[in-house]
C-alpha cells in the first residue's frame, strides 16, 4: 500500500455533513481524503434540494410580486412574461458557483477528492480501516492527476485510515407501489428542473420540501393540488404557525386535500391518474406530473456497513453513540444517516462535532434548539418546543404573541401576514421555543436560537435595542406581550 493511500481521516459523502467535517478536520492538522459519488461537491443540499429550490423560490418570488404587486407600490409595468430556461440557467449557474466553491475550499485545505462510489472494507491487518473506492473514469483524480494513486490502470483505488466517517445523505422515499419514473412520477430532483410548467402538479405529502416546490409551481402558473395523509400540514411544526401557513397558501390558489390517501398511479402518455381515497371512497384526479415528497431515507445500501458489522435500525438509520462512532470502533456516521431532522444544517453541525471529538475536543450538537424552515411565501420557522409539546409533557409556560399587521416595516414591504410567538417558562422566564410565520421568518429566527442557546429569557429579548423600523422589532414586541407589556400589541 503506497503511502499516499493512507490518510487520517476518510470522509465518505461531500454533502454538508461530509464537506464541512472533511474541511474541520483539515484545519485540525489531518490529512483528510472525501469519497463522493458526484462530480461536484455538495450533496442532495447543494444539487438538488436546498440551494435549487431556493433560487427557484427567490425567482418566482419576483415574478409574483411584478405581476401581481408593483401595481400597490406606484410600478406600471406591461403583464411580465416567464422564461421558464432564463430561470432555469440562473438556478444552474448559483449551484455551479457554490460547488466550485467548496473545491477550492477542498484544495485550500489539502483535502483529497475522489470522484466514485466507496465501500467499507473492515481493518488490514495493521488495525486501519479499508475503504474501497470505484473511481467514476469521467471525473479529473484528486489534485489533477492524471493516472491512479499506485500507478496502476485498475479503476478502483483503497484508501486507509484510522478513522472513517459516513455521511452519505439521503434520498426521496416512494410511495408504497407507486415507483419514481422521472418522468410522470417525480422526486424533488426533478421537479426543480421541469423543462415547462405543469398544467396540473399533485404533490403527495404536506411537509417542507413539498409545500415549497408546491409554492414554485403555483406562482409560475400550475394548477397545484397538495395531497397529505394527515389532517393538517407541517405536522412538526406550531400547529397556530402551521395553520395560518395553511390558510395563506389556500389563498395563494394552492388546493388541498387532507386525510387523504393515494392509492395507486396510472400513467395515460404523458398524463398520470392519480387515485386516491379521502375518506369517502376511491377518487381518481388526472395531472401532468406527481411530485412524492412524503420523505426520505438514508443511503447506505452498497455502502458495506452490514458487511463489516456496523448496525442499523428498522428506518436504516446507522446506529451511533454521542460521539457519533457506530457499532463498529473507528467508523462513524452524521446527517441524514443518523437519527434526527435531516437538515443540512444539522449534518454539518454533526460533522464539525464528530472530528472536534476525534480530535480529542469537548463538543456537542444542541440539539433541541435546531431550527427549522418552510421557505414558502410567507416563510415559517421555528426553534424549541412547541406549544403542543409543552402541553403535552405538563411544562408551565407562558407565550407571548405579535401580529407583523401591526409593525411598520411589514407594512412599508406590503408583507402583513403572520406572527412571531414566544413561549417561556412560567417560573424562570427562559425561552423555550420561538415561532415565526411571516416575512423573512428564515433570518428572525437566528435571534431566537441565538439567545436560547445562552440560557437566555423572555426578558432579556425584551430588553435588547431593536433597530426601528425593521422586522425584527416583532420578536422584541412578542417578548414584551409575554409580559403584558406589548406597547404596539
Amino acid at each position: 500500500m503506497s503511502e499516499n493511500n493512507i490518510y487520517d481521516l476518510i470522509i465518505v459523502g461531500a454533502g454538508p455533513g461530509g464537506y464541512v467535517a472533511a474541511i474541520r478536520a483539515a484545519q485540525l492538522g489531518m490529512k483528510v481524503a472525501i469519497v463522493e459519488k458526484r462530480f461536484a461537491p455538495g450533496g442532495v443540499c447543494l444539487n438538488e434540494g436546498c440551494i435549487p429550490s431556493k433560487a427557484l423560490l427567490d425567482s418566482s418570488e419576483l415574478f409574483a410580486v411584478a405581476r401581481d404587486k408593483f401595481a400597490l407600490h406606484g410600478i406600471t409595468i406591461d403583464p411580465p412574461r416567464l422564461d421558464l430556461n432564463a430561470m432555469m440557467t440562473r438556478k444552474r449557474s448559483v449551484v455551479k458557483k457554490l460547488s466550485d466553491g467548496i473545491s477550492y475550499l477542498f484544495k485550500k485545505n489539502a483535502i483529497e477528492r475522489f470522484h466514485g462510489s466507496a465501500v467499507l472494507k473492515g481493518v488490514n491487518a495493521a488495525g486501519l480501516q479499508q475503504v474501497a473506492v470505484a473511481l467514476a473514469m469521467q471525473a479529473p483524480l484528486p489534485n489533477g492527476q492524471q493516472s491512479l494513486l499506485d500507478g496502476t490502470s485498475a479503476s478502483t483505488v483503497t484508501l486507509v485510515a484510522p478513522k472513517v466517517v459516513l455521511a452519505a445523505g439521503s434520498e426521496a422515499s416512494a410511495l408504497p407501489g407507486i415507483l419514481f419514473d422521472g418522468q410522470v412520477v417525480v422526486s424533488a430532483r426533478e421537479a426543480l428542473s421541469f423543462d415547462q410548467v405543469p398544467e396540473h402538479l399533485i404533490v403527495a405529502g404536506g411537509g417542507f420540501i413539498g409545500l415549497e416546490l408546491g409554492s414554485v409551481w403555483r406562482r409560475l402558473g400550475a394548477q397545484v393540488t397538495v395531497m397529505e395523509m394527515l389532517p393538517h400540514i407541517l405536522p412538526n411544526m406550531d400547529r397556530q404557525v402551521a395553520e395560518t401557513l395553511y390558510r395563506s397558501l389556500r389563498k395563494q390558489g394552492i388546493q388541498f386535500k387532507l386525510s387523504t390517501r393515494i392509492t395507486g398511479v396510472r400513467r395515460i402518455g404523458a398524463k398520470a391518474i392519480v387515485e386516491f381515497n379521502s375518506g369517502s371512497g376511491a377518487e381518481e384526479s388526472d395531472c401532468d406530473k406527481v411530485l412524492v415528497a412524503v420523505g426520505r431515507r438514508p443511503l447506505t445500501e452498497g455502502l458495506g456497513c452490514e458487511e463489516i458489522g456496523v448496525t442499523c435500525d428498522k428506518a436504516g438509520r446507522v446506529i451511533v453513540d454521542d460521539a457519533y462512532q457506530t457499532s463498529v470502533p473507528g467508523v462513524y456516521a452524521v446527517g441524514d444517516l443518523v437519527a434526527g431532522p435531516m437538515l443540512a444544517h444539522k449534518a454539518s453541525e454533526e460533522g464539525v462535532a464528530c472530528v472536534e471529538q476525534i480530535a480529542g475536543m469537548a463538543t456537542r450538537v444542541e440539539y433541541d434548539l435546531i431550527p427549522g424552515v418552510v421557505y414558502t411565501w410567507p416563510e415559517a420557522s421555528g426553534v424549541g418546543l412547541t406549544e403542543e409539546q409543552l402541553t403535552a409533557t405538563d411544562i408551565p409556560y407562558r407565550s407571548g404573541r405579535f401580529n407583523f399587521a401591526a409593525l411598520g416595516r411589514a407594512h412599508c414591504m406590503d408583507e402583513t401576514e403572520g406572527f412571531v410567538k414566544i413561549l417561556a417558562h412560567a417560573e424562570s422566564d427562559r425561552l423555550l421555543g420561538v415561532h415565526i410565520v411571516g416575512p423573512r421568518a428564515s433570518d428572525l429566527i437566528a435571534e431566537a436560537a441565538a439567545v436560547m442557546s445562552f440560557g437566555g429569557t423572555a426578558r432579556d429579548i425584551a430588553l435588547i435595542c431593536h433597530a426601528h423600523p425593521t422586522l425584527p422589532e416583532a420578536i422584541r414586541e412578542a417578548a414584551l406581550d409575554l409580559h403584558k407589556e406589548a406597547i404596539h400589541g
